[in-house]
């Protein structure tokens, strides 16, 4: 007998009703757990609609409540270590609270802001290289959109902030490399519009000024938060101006300032003991790079655990939208040590 495609019918409420031998009514009440049913009634319904292997219709139970059950998180990249660990707490915390999460990696400002205020999602977690600006978050406020941003600080009814203190982190990690007798100073640079990256920059040249030390315009480099920008950057620094090797990097990133270090191996430097490299985060790989890296490292899984939780208790109009920075905590490794000054020519 040849072999032939057997279409099966999809089970509705109403054939779940029909075995149950109960109302419509009363199968929407148990798989919604709406408590006006005896126990032993919605035991069997369910056993019934579990044997008849019926699925709920989603839409409309979306329709109907209003609410989709799923959190957005709108972002322009999920690639490198900082994403991955950051969507990963976001994910546990979200099935934690009975929530999905949909992921939207986009540049387009139409496209985001149609699915938060389309409500395709209950509440946005935002990462504000998005550029998302004042008029859409004004649109949202009046619409009463729940939004956590992780790159701006924002505090109003409906929208927080879960943040960084990257500028008195970074000043502390400028103070740290002048502390070991660092004088020359250069800093690696991520992306000029996003706000860790500012932040970031910002702290270390008001840590320079105010310790009286000159702003060298050259010490300052565009990495893009990326190992072969920064790698790339480096070089080209150590190539144009010979006469000016910095004493010790400032990266905005790890990846930034293991680009860094690759850089000034292939051009004949050692790390640490010609020139000292500090990042930022301290992701997985920072602690078996070699040598390994001192860094700032940053509360990641925590900012998407507390994103969520915030976002979830402003949905459920447990709280109001406020401003929380994550302190970072200077690790020191082994790409960093006190300079020590060359002997005077005899």
């Amino acid at each position: 007998m040849e072999g032939r495609a057997v279409l099966l019918k999809k089970v509705t409420i109403r054939d779940v009703a029909r075995e149950a031998g109960v109302s419509i009514s009363t199968v929407s009440n148990a798989l919604n757990d709406v408590d006006v049913l005896h126990p032993e009634t919605k035991k069997h319904v369910l056993e019934v609609a579990k044997r008849l292997n019926y699925v709920p219709n989603l839409n409309g139970k979306m329709l109907k409540s209003g609410k989709t059950k799923m959190l957005g998180f709108f972002t322009t990249s999920v690639a490198g270590p900082y994403f991955y660990t950051l969507v990963e707490s976001m994910a546990r915390e979200c099935e934690r609270l009975g929530y999905g999460l949909n992921v939207f990696v986009t540049k387009d400002r139409q496209v985001i802001m149609s699915n938060i205020l389309g409500g395709r999602v209950d509440g946005a977690i935002i990462f504000e290289e998005i550029r998302v600006t004042e008029e859409d978050i004004a649109l949202m406020e009046k619409n009463k959109i729940k939004a956590v941003f992780l790159d701006r600080m924002i505090q109003n009814e409906t929208m927080g902030s879960i943040v960084f203190s990257s500028y008195e982190d970074s000043y502390k990690a400028t103070e740290y490399l002048i502390s070991l007798g660092h004088r020359k100073i250069a800093y690696i640079s991520g992306v000029d519009t996003m706000f860790d990256s500012v932040q970031r920059k910002q702290g270390y040249l008001d840590a320079l000024r105010d310790h009286g030390y000159p702003i060298d315009g050259d010490y300052v480099l565009q990495g893009y938060f990326e190992e072969e920008g920064s790698y790339n950057a480096v070089k080209m620094l150590l190539r144009q101006h010979p006469a000016k090797v910095p004493d010790a990097f400032l990266a905005g990133n790890d990846l930034s300032a293991i680009g860094c270090i690759r850089a000034l191996v292939s051009e004949g430097f050692s790390v640490p003991e010609d020139i000292s490299v500090v990042g930022f985060d301290d992701i997985d790989i920072a602690q078996y790079f070699s040598p390994p890296l001192t860094t700032v490292r940053n509360q990641i899984a925590r900012q998407g655990m507390l994103a969520v939780n915030h976002l979830y208790n402003m949905i459920k109009k447990k709280e109001q939208g406020r401003i929380e920075k994550l302190a970072g905590e200077l690790i020191v490794r082994g790409s960093t040590r006190v300079k020590i000054p060359k002997d005077p020519p005899a």
